[in-house]
């Protein structure tokens, strides 16, 4: 019996939607894996209806994508779900890599105190799409199981998409289509888009190995292992006692020989080195490839995910890029379909995420090339550097097992508004936000957890005195309008303002981390991005930069 109960979804006769002429719908998802259920979640915050598709009526079997990043978990924090998903996640922050039996690198995801979440979680994915299906169905998305996409035609203000299900075929429109549907993304395939970039010529064999063993939460990679010698091994723990142990095979191994169980077995006891009693509960052979569609936005399709980039698994790139993508996406959709932006903001969901695709394509290829060498040159260059290593630290930052995901920095978005005063740190336009310990209400909390779904202004005082009636009142105007920006205050020492969010940087991280000084404002997106920052508050800066923000303009 494996450690999962794998849920079934209830079926719901989409008789409803059989209509002649079709439904039209504002937004449609296709896809219910994690970027797919992230989307539609983040639409119903965002107060849209959504109607979801999904071939399937379970969740996807296996552990699949494990390892969920820092920035992954704040988002999932903004969705609603982040904290049962840490509380039965692995958490870790500490990664080690090995030659043979000699530690050469380590790495820390976290360095610095003062962070909610921690570096990394492993975390089957089956928990996420069922926690994600949870909070849809909580919210109100109108998920219709078993119903599979098997034609699609896009059209310049809206898309059709033909739907089998059990109940017969039936046509549907939508003003929006989010497709969130996998890495052969059949409506991708249908449209004749084309992905370009580089197949490796390698396979892994995945097991999900269920045992009591007493190593470490750490990540561990080892090269040219004792009991796997030639070739790389990969140890991850996941919950339950779910141990993911992936063995770098060959491209000229086997795929139906090597998921035997009379090949699985015998590796992993060579690996554990004694008789301790395991089980198998998922292996898989999986081969990799770091490649992208040339626009993620065709008309009213907006792809997401593995629909629109692919990269290999070295760094956990794949789903927390995904999730990032519709966490950039979903906010600006919104204000399209409300009619308060124009669609030209979509053009900016193309290009950032164009831009973090290649970003995580040109890691994830190097990693690749370090862990799974093709050339004569990059054996010799991966020998030498792991044998430095093991003595010179120098050498140690040569060892690229896997640079793990980070968020990107979309420094070069349109969106932003260019810094005209001097600022130090990471916190510059275009950043993802930092973390920092606050106090709200006299609570201890955390400042991203007062962020997202819209934007805001951050101003920060040393004491709440130092406002003045004037610009109290521009900053509240600035929230009464059609895209509100609210204003929240951060200060030195607790105090309170009618009506507006005080948060007290009890600590000081907030003021470090973004080099803060009184009267200083930072506008920040609602993916919880810094758009635009400045030494002063300015009402009208704020609205120029809120509107060049939403390309309105």
């Amino acid at each position: 019996m494996g450690s999962y109960t794998y849920p079934k979804f209830a079926y719901v006769p989409p008789t409803d939607l059989m209509t002649t002429p079709p439904q039209r719908r504002p937004l449609v998802v296709i896809g219910a894996g994690p970027v797919g259920l992230a989307a539609a979640v983040d639409a119903r915050l965002q107060g849209l209806e959504v109607l979801l598709f999904d071939e399937d009526d379970s969740v996807s079997v296996g552990s699949r994508a494990v390892c969920y990043a820092k920035r992954t978990l704040e988002i999932l924090d903004r969705l609603g779900i982040g904290q049962p998903l840490c509380d039965k996640g692995v958490s870790w922050n500490i990664g080690r890599t090995f030659l043979q039996e000699d530690e050469v690198y380590q790495f820390n995801l976290v360095p610095e105190p003062g962070h909610k979440r921690p570096g990394m979680i492993n975390l089957q994915q089956y928990y996420l799409e069922e926690a994600l299906v949870a909070r849809a169905l909580e919210l109100g998305v109108d998920i219709r199981w078993k119903c599979k996409a098997v034609g699609v035609t896009s059209e310049a203000d809206h898309a059709v998409v033909r739907i089998e299900s059990p109940e017969g075929e039936f046509s549907i429109e939508a003003d929006w289509l989010v497709v969130a549907d996998g890495a052969r993304s059949p409506i991708r395939r249908m449209l004749g888009l084309d992905m370009e970039g580089q197949v490796f010529k390698d396979r892994f064999l995945i097991a999900d190995v269920v045992m009591k063993a007493d190593f470490p939460a750490e990540r561990r990679l080892w090269f040219d292992p004792p009991f796997h010698r030639g070739q790389s091994v990969l140890l991850h723990k996941q919950a339950d006692n779910v141990w993911r142990i992936d063995f770098q095979l060959g491209w000229d191994a086997d795929p139906e020989e090597e998921t035997k169980p009379e090949r699985v077995v015998p590796r992993i006891q060579a690996m554990l080195g004694d008789e301790r009693p395991f089980a198998l509960e998922w292996v898989s052979i999986y081969t990799f490839q770091c490649r992208r569609m040339n626009k993620f936005k065709h008309q009213r399709l907006l792809f997401a995910g593995d629909a629109a980039h692919q990269v290999s698994p070295f760094g956990a790139r794949g789903a927390n890029s995904g999730l990032q993508d519709a966490d950039g996406l979903m906010w600006k959709l919104a204000l399209v379909i409300k009619g308060l932006a124009p669609e030209s903001l979509l053009e900016s969901y193309n290009d950032e995420r164009v831009y973090a695709a290649d970003e995580n394509i040109l890691n994830s290829t190097r990693s690749t090339d370090f862990i799974t060498p093709k050339s004569p040159t990059s054996v010799l260059f991966r020998q030498a550097a792991l044998e430095l290593a093991r003595h010179h630290p120098f050498a140690r930052k040569l060892v690229n097992s896997g640079r793990l995901s980070v968020p990107s920095f979309i420094t070069h978005s349109v969106l932003n508004t260019p810094d005209v005063d001097v600022f130090a740190g990471d916190m510059l336009p275009g950043a993802p936000m930092d973390d920092a310990p606050i106090t709200c209400n006299g609570q201890s909390n955390w400042l991203l957890d007062q962020l997202g779904h819209r934007f805001q202004c951050l101003v920060y005082v040393d004491e709440v005195a130092q406002l003045d009636a004037q610009t109290l009142r521009d900053l509240q105007r600035l929230a009464q309008d059609a895209v509100a920006v609210e204003p929240i205050v951060v200060s030195r020492q607790a105090g309170a303002v009618d009506g507006v969010t005080v948060l007290v940087d009890a600590q000081g991280l907030f003021a470090k981390r973004y080099d803060a000084q009184p009267g200083s404002a930072w506008l920040v997106r609602p993916d919880q991005h810094v758009v635009a920052r400045w030494r002063g508050i300015h009402r009208d800066a704020i609205a120029a930069a809120r509107d060049r923000a939403i390309c309105n303009v």
